[in-house]
C-alpha cells in the first residue's frame, strides 16, 4: 500500500515580470524574465477521507472529488503520455468528468483541470488515490500577466512530487525554507509546463521556469538560461486593471512587422540590445555592488523600452498615466507583459524617499490603481517550517 511521504506541506513560488523584451521575444529577440517577490503558497494535507480536495480562495472555489471515482481515468495512462507532451487522451476524460468544456476559458475550471492532471498522473503507479487536501491562496492578482497560473502550477507540482517521494523533502528541522537540487528542480518545472500548456494551450515555458528557479532567466530562441548572480531590485508594482488580449497585442506587433519592416526591424533590435545592456548592468551590480552609476543604466533603459513599446502599438492611456505620474517623483516606469493596459513597473532606487513612494502610490490609486511595493530577483520554489510564511497567507491557509 502506498503510503505519503508528509502529512502537511507548505510550497510557495513567485510570479514573474518581464523585465526587457515584451514582444521582441517572438522575433528570436533577447528577453529577460525576472521573479517578483509576491508570491503564492499552498499547504497540503493528507487525510483520511477517501478525497482529494482543491481549495482556491483567490477565486471562490472549493471542490471535493472522491478518489476511487478518478482512479478509472487512468485505463492506459501509461501508453501515451510523457513529459514532453500532454496525454490529449486523460485531458479529454478529465474534462467529460468534471464537466468543462473544450473552449472554456474561465480562469477557475483551467486550474482545477491542471490540478486534477497533475495529481492523477503523479500517482498513476499507486493502488489508490491519496487523499488529500489542498489550498492554494496568492499574493498575485489573477489574470494580470504576472505568471500567478505558472505560480500555482510549480506549487502543485513540487508538493506533489515531494508528496509522492519522487522528489526528496529537503526541509531540515533547523531551516526555515529549503530548495530542491538541480536536478528535482528540472523535473518541477517539466511537470509545471504540463500544468501551464493545459491552461494555455502554447505558452513559452518561461513563467513556470521562473517560478521554478527565481532570480533572472534569459529567453532567447526557446532556450532559458538562469543568470548566475543577480541583484535584488526594489520596484512599485502597479495593475493598471486594464483588461488587454495578449494575443491582439501579440499579433498587432507581428501586422505592423509585416507592413513596415525596414522601421520595425530596427526598433526590435534596439530592444534586444538593451535587454543585453540590461543583462550586462545586472552582472556588474552583483559582483561590484550597486552604485549611482548602474542605477542611472537601468532608468535609462527603462524609458528607452516604454518609448519603443509605444511604437510596437502596445502602450495604453493607463500606462501612460503611469509614467507620468511616477516621472514627476523622479521614477522611472514601464509596462510589463503584454501592454495595452495590464501591470507596468517602477523601479525604485535603494534612497528613493518612503515618502515619495508613499504619495506616488496614493495618486495611482487616486486613478483607480492597485500598487505594491515589492522586489525583483527572489528565490524560486520553496518549502517552508509554518514560521516562515507570511501571517496572512497563514491565516487563509489555515482557515480550510
Amino acid at each position: 500500500m502506498f503510503e505519503m511521504h508528509m502529512n502537511e506541506c507548505f510550497i510557495s513560488a513567485p510570479g514573474k515580470s518581464i523585465l526587457h523584451g515584451e514582444h521582441a521575444v517572438v522575433h528570436g529577440k533577447v528577453a529577460l524574465a525576472v521573479s517578483l517577490n509576491l508570491r503564492t503558497y499552498l499547504r497540503l494535507q493528507a487525510t483520511s477521507t477517501g478525497e482529494v480536495c482543491i481549495n482556491l480562495p483567490n477565486i471562490d472555489t472549493f471542490l471535493t472529488w472522491e478518489t476511487a471515482a478518478l482512479k478509472p481515468l487512468l485505463f492506459n495512462w501509461k501508453a501515451d503520455c510523457t513529459l514532453n507532451e500532454v496525454n490529449v487522451n486523460l485531458v479529454k476524460k478529465l474534462r467529460e468528468f468534471t464537466g468543462i468544456t473544450e473552449d472554456s476559458t474561465d480562469t477557475r475550471s483551467l486550474a482545477v483541470l491542471a490540478f486534477l492532471y497533475i495529481y492523477i498522473s503523479v500517482f498513476s503507479d499507486t493502488e489508490v488515490l491519496p487523499s488529500v487536501s489542498v489550498c492554494v491562496w496568492s499574493e498575485l492578482p489573477t489574470g494580470a500577466g504576472l505568471g500567478s497560473s505558472a505560480a500555482f502550477s510549480v506549487c502543485v507540482s513540487a508538493v506533489l512530487l515531494s508528496a509522492r517521494g519522487t522528489i526528496s523533502t529537503p526541509l531540515n528541522q533547523n531551516q526555515e525554507t529549503a530548495r530542491w537540487s538541480e536536478a528535482e528542480l528540472e523535473l518541477i518545472n517539466k511537470w509545471a509546463f504540463q500544468g501551464e500548456k493545459i491552461i494555455h494551450g502554447n505558452p513559452s515555458g518561461v513563467d513556470n521556469a521562473v517560478g521554478t528557479w527565481g532570480g533572472v532567466l534569459r529567453y532567447l530562441s526557446g532556450k532559458i538560461t538562469p543568470l548566475s548572480r543577480v541583484p535584488t531590485l526594489r520596484i512599485l508594482l502597479t495593475n493598471t486593471k486594464v483588461p488587454r488580449s495578449t494575443k491582439v497585442l501579440v499579433s498587432g506587433v507581428k501586422d505592423k512587422m509585416n507592413k513596415y519592416p525596414s522601421i520595425m526591424s530596427p526598433v526590435l533590435e534596439s530592444v534586444n540590445a538593451v535587454s543585453q545592456t540590461c543583462e550586462e548592468t545586472l552582472a556588474e551590480m552583483a559582483t561590484e555592488g550597486a552604485s549611482a552609476k548602474h542605477y542611472n543604466v537601468l532608468e535609462d533603459l527603462i524609458d528607452i523600452n516604454q518609448h519603443h513599446l509605444n511604437v510596437m502599438g502596445v502602450g495604453h492611456p493607463s500606462l501612460d498615466t503611469l509614467c507620468r505620474v511616477t516621472l514627476t517623483r523622479g521614477l522611472h516606469s514601464k509596462l510589463t507583459g503584454a501592454g495595452g493596459g495590464g501591470c507596468g513597473i517602477t523601479l525604485l532606487r535603494p534612497e528613493t524617499d518612503p515618502c515619495v513612494v508613499q504619495k506616488v502610490v496614493q495618486e495611482l490609486k487616486e486613478a483607480g490603481f492597485d500598487c505594491w511595493e515589492t522586489s525583483l530577483g527572489g528565490p524560486g520554489v520553496l518549502m517552508h517550517c509554518t514560521n516562515s510564511i507570511p501571517e496572512n497567507a497563514l491565516s487563509v491557509l489555515t482557515s480550510f
